[in-house]
């Protein structure tokens, strides 16, 4: 299916995106631009995005940098060379959004702070992702995903039965962040129809990770300390093979559990009346339900519980999500050729149309694949690019 004009399905058809951003969370913020239509080009350094060396390479892609930068054409430039800052310049006078994610002021070294694109496109809309944001003491402490995670208190609610606290092991805030930094800019260009300027929106890590866990955060205020587990003894628990993650959204919930363990007289006990007394007495009940489930497979129990209306799933791994029926049947991920890749999975983005595997137009592109087209875009000659090449300004 091929798209002529805005519509639900490419609302953001003909946008130009400018995305200097690297790493993950202003990538794929980016990537979402592309796959509701947009036009994005992607300004990479001479060395290359330092998301495409995160994890496993193959070739000069991560499946991380795959993830953030599928759809997008990539220029690179030396933005420390005159040659290649007119260019980025020249990029940024005729976009309609423009992304960064530097530390605050090195833009503004550049000569690309809001300020200088707005004197030559005043219609920009500016994001500028950062870890602590353009304001206040931390403003230029460097940051990542696992520094934010610490930093908002996730990892203090993430505690194993070793009762350390845990990263989530994935980038979980750079994620929240893209998430976060496209819904701003989609209202930003939703209200620029009436406006005759354009904004700049600042949008951190540390932000987007309190935005996250703001019902936490209350929690933690109104209690006066770490917030009580909620839904207790709901967690993972293991079993004769594997695991099992348990839940409990009302108070029913729990005779029916009960019930179903095959130790009814749990819920009788006054220790385990209500979900904040067995969150108080999670140190006997816990244990108890633990020695019950043990006596069965994850499948049985499964099966068991299901049956008896209690919320629970085996916890599965990637693989097990892949071949699950239901994930089968509503084409939940498709497999692309990513070249040095190979045929790699996937997973639909909420509310888009499935993508054709096949359009070459929806792979990560390599490094500085693009730089001739877009050069050629922007009407520079041939004698120009050559002297921007010997310059080492593009690639």
């Amino acid at each position: 299916m091929s798209y002529k004009k805005p519509s639900y399905e490419k609302p953001f058809l003909g946008l130009k995106v400018l995305d200097l951003s690297q790493g993950f969370a202003g990538p794929y913020c980016a990537e979402l631009l592309s796959q509701y239509g947009a036009d994005v080009t992607k300004v990479e350094p001479p060395e290359g995005d330092w998301g495409r060396s995160l994890g496993i390479v193959y070739g000069d892609q991560s499946t991380i940098s795959m993830t953030a930068n599928r759809g997008k054409k990539s220029i690179v430039l030396d933005l420390k060379s005159q040659g290649g800052l007119a260019v980025a310049k020249d990029l940024a006078r005729q976009c309609d959004v423009f992304i960064e994610g530097f530390r605050p002021g090195v833009c503004a070294r550049f000569g690309l702070a809001y300020d200088d694109v707005r004197a030559i496109n005043p219609g920009v809309i500016y994001l500028a992702i950062s870890g602590f944001g353009h304001q206040g003491p931390h403003a230029n402490r460097p940051a990542t995903d696992t520094v934010l995670q610490s930093f908002s208190g996730l990892m203090s609610i993430n505690r194993g039965r070793d009762e350390f606290p845990h990263r989530v092991g994935h980038y979980i805030i750079d994620c929240v962040t893209a998430l976060y930094a496209y819904q701003a800019l989609s209202s930003a260009l939703y209200a620029r129809r009436d406006m005759d300027e354009g904004r700049f929106i600042d949008c951190s890590l540390m932000q987007a990770a309190a935005a996250l866990q703001t019902s936490k955060i209350a929690d933690y205020h109104l209690e006066g300390g770490l917030p009580a587990e909620n839904n207790s003894p709901a967690g993972s628990y293991d079993t004769q093979d594997g695991y099992i993650a348990i839940t409990l959204v009302k108070e029913e919930h729990f005779p029916q559990l009960c019930l179903a363990l095959g130790h009814p007289t749990l819920a009788d006990d006054p220790r385990y009346r209500n979900f904040a007394s067995r969150a108080a007495n999670m140190d006997s009940l816990g244990p108890a339900i633990q020695e019950i489930l043990l006596q069965h497979t994850a499948a049985e129990w499964a099966e068991r519980l299901s049956a008896a209306g209690v919320l629970c799933n085996t916890v599965a791994q990637y693989g097990d999500w892949l071949a699950d029926g239901h994930v089968v049947a509503t084409t939940a991920f498709q497999m692309m050729n990513q070249p040095g890749m190979g045929q790699v999975p996937l997973a639909q983005i909420p509310g888009t149309v499935p993508i054709d595997p096949d359009d070459p137009n929806q792979r990560a592109p390599d490094l500085g694949q693009h730089s001739r087209q877009i050069l050629d875009g922007l009407g520079y000659d041939d004698d120009r690019i050559a002297a921007l090449m010997a310059e080492g300004a593009v690639r």
